[in-house]
């Protein structure tokens, strides 16, 4: 079989990008869906300076394939907030100083009428998590980060709920005397287990807090167990949350705090375990067997960005 070709004659590709509160992931991806370039620069403060993170990304992509007779022929981009449904504007990306964006008037005139969307960045990167795993059956995408949230996608389809909340997991209270949440509540798992809640527990600073209690807990300090102990807790159960409402074939596992790598999964592994002890019918849902962790580095989210860029049937031509 020939390569996908556009309607001009040259490469289709399609672009994502993960659009951080630091960094921003750029990606463009053929047909097959493999990666064909990749770049990483840093991501701008306020709506201005985001639309020009976004422009910059594509353009350091065209750049890198300059050689290749390709063409964009989307652009879809990841971000925290909250999605407008049927829209590609986004609302409430704190972490980007950003109250509403608007990819359509922001973004979209300046790339020459290629197709834009937006997607809220963990549910982009559930989409990236399931193309990874191969495009079938039910994966929830776990982001352990500044917060604690999932995206679920089951048969290649985006599972947003009523009310686009589907995979708030970070709000359920699993400990109400436990640490205030954000949200009000005690005990939420965010509240445990976000990077976010965590460091403010630890109050002292420092370039990689979480690192720190680890090292300190490793080290014996009281404090730094206690948090450790309970930053564990709350992935524990995510993951039973998870498992217990989708009965995913896989719990993929993203986000800064994976980048602990085996210190935290030895734990989590370990709490899995002992919680399951008791109960033949939590051993028996296998836990530890459905976790994957993804590369410290991946651009999953990127790449799902680039999977939702809106695409017509006159852009490929299979021949």
């Amino acid at each position: 079989m020939q390569s996908a070709v556009s309607s001009t004659g040259r490469r289709p590709l399609k672009v994502g990008l993960d659009v951080g509160g630091t960094k921003t992931d750029a990606v463009a991806i053929d047909a097959k869906g493999d990666v064909v370039a990749l770049r990483r620069l840093r991501t701008g403060w306020g709506p201005d300076a985001v639309a020009d993170t976004i422009l910059a990304a594509v353009e350091e992509l065209r750049l890198e394939l300059r050689d290749d007779d390709v063409e964009f022929v989307s652009v879809g981009v990841g971000m925290p907030g909250q999605t407008v449904p049927g829209t590609a504007r986004m609302r409430h990306a704190v972490n980007l100083g950003v109250t509403e964006f608007d990819m359509a008037t922001a973004v979209a005139p300046r790339l020459g009428g290629v197709a834009v969307a937006v997607e809220n960045d963990v549910k982009a990167a559930a989409i990236g998590a399931y193309a990874m795993h191969g495009n079938v059956g039910t994966i929830a995408y776990l982001n352990l980060g500044t917060g604690i949230a999932a995206g679920i996608v089951s048969d290649g389809i985006l599972w947003r709920g009523a009310r686009g909340t589907a995979g708030e997991i970070g709000h359920i209270s699993v400990d109400p005397q436990g640490p205030l949440c954000r949200c009000g509540q005690r005990g939420c798992i965010e509240a445990l287990a976000g990077g976010g809640a965590v460091a403010e527990r630890w109050g002292q600073g420092g370039e990689l807090p979480i690192r720190d209690v680890f090292d300190a807990a490793d080290g014996g300090d009281e404090r730094g167990l206690l948090l450790r102990e309970e930053l564990v807790r709350g992935v524990a159960a995510a993951i039973r949350v998870l498992v217990l409402t989708t009965d995913a074939d896989a719990i993929v596992l993203g986000g800064g705090l994976t980048g602990l790598g085996d210190r935290l999964m030895t734990h989590v592994d370990q709490e899995l375990a002992q919680s399951a002890a008791a109960s033949a019918f939590m051993t028996s849902l296998r836990l530890p067997e459905r976790l994957q962790m993804l590369a410290p580095g991946s651009a999953v989210a990127a790449i799902g960005a680039a999977l939702i860029g809106p695409t017509t049937t006159e852009d490929y031509h299979h021949g």
